[in-house]
């Protein structure tokens, strides 16, 4: 389903893919609705066909969290497809994603909002920047030289491209091609339908709950197919320049 966004609208959605994170779901969303209160926002939690109580934890959440939304896959579809449901059903014109392990503080979120609101108009995205990040020493080994390659080859300028925190206007994420794990490839995306971005320094926390879904091996498997499709559509992009009507 697509939002209409209505006048009413609330300003910022925050959009959360989980699957299979009961015990984390719900404390996260409680701790997103203490970093945006105050302020015009809605969390939609998407739960990916979760195998465990993920669903109903969030359910029951509902009574007690009034800006919190959740959305539920039939089939497990993954990260990509989840975030992607969230965005098309989000009534804000600026999505805020983020991991839904806790490894992302909520805390930081209104920090990217605010620095996109602040940023010109061809701003698309900003990105957070895992400063110290909280994850086993081969997973951070393996980041570093898939985010090099990434970079050299596609030419984008995100160096963290897995931090799933992220804010950025949800009129130019749905002009981008779908295709699944684009969530690591916006900076490259947003750069080909010519918008910039920027990133900023976000903190990270250790998993309290759960087991990751990715490994090293997982995401290489799928790595080089990714890079190839993206560094094809970068090819077969033509930009008009301005626009202008009569």
């Amino acid at each position: 389903m697509t939002a209409q966004i209505a006048p009413d609208a609330p300003q910022i959605s925050v959009v959360v893919p989980v699957h299979d994170e009961a015990g984390a779901a719900v404390p996260l969303a409680r701790e997103i609705a203490a970093a945006f209160a105050g302020r015009s926002y809605e969390m939609i939690f998407v739960d990916d066909a979760s195998r465990d109580a993920t669903l109903a934890e969030l359910k029951a959440a509902m009574a007690e969290l009034p800006t919190l939304r959740v959305l539920a896959h039939g089939t497990n579809a993954g990260q990509s497809r989840a975030v992607r449901t969230g965005v098309l059903a989000a009534r804000g014109s600026v999505v805020v994603t983020m991991d839904g392990d806790g490894q992302n503080p909520p805390a930081d979120a209104p920090r990217l909002v605010d620095a996109l609101l602040a940023a010109p108009a061809d701003v698309g995205l900003i990105g957070g920047r895992r400063a110290k990040r909280q994850d086993s020493a081969a997973k951070r080994q393996a980041s570093v030289w898939a985010n090099r390659i990434r970079r050299r080859l596609l030419g984008d300028d995100a160096d963290d491209t897995g931090c799933g925190l992220k804010a950025f206007r949800r009129d130019v994420f749905l002009r981008l091609p779908y295709f699944d794990h684009i969530h690591r490839y916006l900076p490259a995306l947003m750069i080909r339908e010519g918008y910039r971005n920027q990133y900023l320094d976000v903190d990270h926390r250790h998993r309290e709950t759960g087991r990751s879904k990715y490994t090293n091996w997982g995401r290489l498997k799928v790595a080089f197919a990714d890079l190839l499709g993206v560094m094809w559509l970068k090819s077969r992009s033509r930009r008009p320049g301005a626009i202008s009507e009569f």
